[in-house]
This record gives C-alpha cells, sequence and structure tokens, in this order.
C-alpha cells in the first residue's frame, strides 16, 4: 500500500500548543504525532517538526510505519528529562525518504550504540526509566523498517547528549504509482506458518513472539518443559524455538521427548540459547535440534533461516 509517511509545513508542538490532528488516512506523520503527543505533553517536552511541503510516499504499510514513528517518538519522550525538546524531521534525499526523531535526553553511551536495536540491550536507559519487561520496542522499529527495504541508524555523542534515530526509506517510484502486492525491496516474511517459541523468560518468549507476528507468522509461546510438550501435541507447530538453558527440563530434554513423539517428528527445532560453544551445538545435534543460534540472535539471520524452511 503506499502510504504518505510525511507531509506538511513547519509546525511546533509540545507547550505552546497541541499535536497536529485529523491526518487524512494513509498519512503516517500527521496521526504518529496525534497518538504520541499525551506522553509527550505529560512531560511538557517541546516537540518541533520539520516536515517537507510535498507528501514523501514510499509503498509500504501505513500502520507498520506509524508504529516506528510512534515507538522512536515515544522512546525520545521517555528518555528525555521533563521540559525537554524533540525534533521530528523528513526530508527527501534522492529516491529515499530520510526521517529523524532526535531528543535532548539522556543520551546512550558509544559502547551501547551498535547493540541498542538488540533485544535487552537497552542497559542504563531501562533502568533510568524504569521502564523493565520487554526490551522490544527498538527491535521491532528495526524489523519493520528492514522489512520495508530500509534502514536505521542510531546516534549519540553520548551520555546526557541526547540521541538521534535516523531512518532511510525507499520511496515510491511516483505519488501516483499503482498499488503492488508489496513494496520494492521489502523482505519477505516467514508467512503463516505456525511456530511454538520456548523460553522460561516470560518476556524474552513474547518479545520472539512479537516480531514472529510482525514476520507473518502465528505464534505460540510456552514458559517450560512440559508446556512446551503439551502446546507441541496441541498445537501441532512447523517450528519450534527452543531455549537450552531453562530451568527444570532443559531444551535438549525437551528435544529428546519431542522427536519420541509423533508430532514431533518432522517439526524443526531451532535452539536459542546463550551456549555457543561446539560442544554445545554438538548436544544439539545429539537431541534432535535442527539449527542452533546463539543470543543475541540477529532478526535477519532468523527471518532467512525460517524462510529457507520447506
Amino acid at each position: 500500500m503506499l502510504a504518505r509517511v510525511l507531509e506538511g509545513a513547519k509546525a511546533l508542538v509540545g507547550r505552546d500548543g497541541a499535536p497536529r490532528a485529523g491526518a487524512p488516512p494513509g498519512e503516517v506523520g500527521g496521526g504518529t504525532v496525534e497518538s504520541s503527543g499525551p506522553l509527550i505533553e505529560a512531560a511538557r517536552h517541546q516537540l518541533t517538526l520539520s516536515l517537507p511541503p510535498e507528501p514523501l510516499v514510499v509503498d509500504a504499510d501505513p500502520m507498520r510505519l506509524a508504529q516506528v514513528l510512534a515507538n522512536l517518538l515515544n522512546n525520545a519522550a521517555t528518555y528525555t528529562e521533563a521540559g525537554g525538546r524533540i525534533w521530528l524531521t523528513a526530508s527527501r534525499a534522492g529516491s529515499t525518504a530520510v526521517v529523524s526523531v532526535r531528543d535532548s535526553g539522556i543520551g546512550i553511551p558509544s559502547d551501547m550504540l551498535p547493540r541498542v536495536f538488540d533485544l535487552f540491550a537497552q542497559g542504563d536507559r531501562t533502568h533510568a526509566r524504569g521502564q523493565g519487561g520487554l526490551g522490544i520496542g527498538l527491535t521491532l522499529v528495526r524489523a519493520l523498517v528492514e522489512m520495508h527495504g530500509g534502514q536505521v541508524e542510531a546516534r549519540s555523542a553520548g551520555p546526557g547528549q541526547g540521541s538521534e534515530f535516523v531512518l532511510w526509506l525507499p520511496l515510491a517510484s511516483a505519488p501516483d504509482a499503482p498499488e503492488r502486492d508489496g513494496p520494492a525491496g521489502r523482505r519477505a516474511g516467514v508467512g503463516p506458518r505456525r511456530i511454538l517459541v520456548v523460553d522460561d523468560n516470560r518476556d524474552a518468549a513474547d518479545s520472539r513472539g512479537v516480531l514472529l507476528r510482525v514476520l507473518g507468522a502465528e505464534v505460540v509461546t510456552a514458559n517450560d518443559g512440559p508446556s512446551a510438550l503439551a502446546a507441541l501435541a496441541a498445537h501441532r507447530p512447523a517450528v519450534v524455538l527452543l531455549d537450552i538453558g531453562m530451568r527444570g527440563m532443559d531444551g535438549y530434554e525437551v528435544a529428546r521427548r519431542a522427536r519420541a513423539r509423533p508430532e514431533g517428528r518432522d517439526v524443526t527445532m531451532i535452539a536459542v540459547t546463550g551456549w555457543s560453544q561446539e560442544e554445545d551445538r554438538q548436544r544439539s545435534r545429539e537431541a534432535g535440534i535442527d539449527h542452533h543460534l546463539v543470543k543475541p540472535v540477529d532478526l535477519e539471520a532468523l527471518r532467512a533461516l525460517l524462510v529457507s524452511l520447506p
């Protein structure tokens, strides 16, 4: 679907006004600012919009792109002290739409920048704002942007120096171009296959489930070995993503028991674990596990593996 990413003139939103409302269908920018407005207003932030006079049109899912921008704006509002500043800018660079969300907030240490899009890699930023729970926002941002053939980069001069997240999204060939089945350059999803995610860390299981659903999968989660075996029998998944170091019944034992059952003989089992030695991989093979991925798992590597499966 063709989506108007951002459109309009310069505007000031926040302490001196209200977010722009009434965005037309398919326009991502205005509606996203409106949805993020309560969080921004509550913190008394000043949001400055710098948008091009003409629409920037990408061949994409407006709901997913709105989700990207909302995540970045909410992240900026959360990690900026009350009364701070946030800038949302968009411009055209050749055949690419460039969108930036910048803030005057707490910043990101240089050693965290390469890992900020990884699950559970938010470090002190998480603890500083009491977020806890899922560290999924930026991971989801990267997944959605890459699904649309784009890129995202995190920038910061360091703690106390604010942060910036820059998106590059390919523009549609023309504003009135006909809709196609999928955006040019969009990376394929994993299809409607059913995936069982097993991890005794409930947040980790739920996070992977969210990302896999974004990629088009049907997802079931389980948080221990017995529940995993029950879900295998009840839901008959095509793929099992299996944490190894679980308390009680570990992933190796789950795999062995699953392979001994009719419903587990043909399922594809993928270990998702922090154990990376060759002996760990050998134990996976001996337990009947087909693939062994080491945490933090690269989302693109997981997506490519799932797409490659028959």
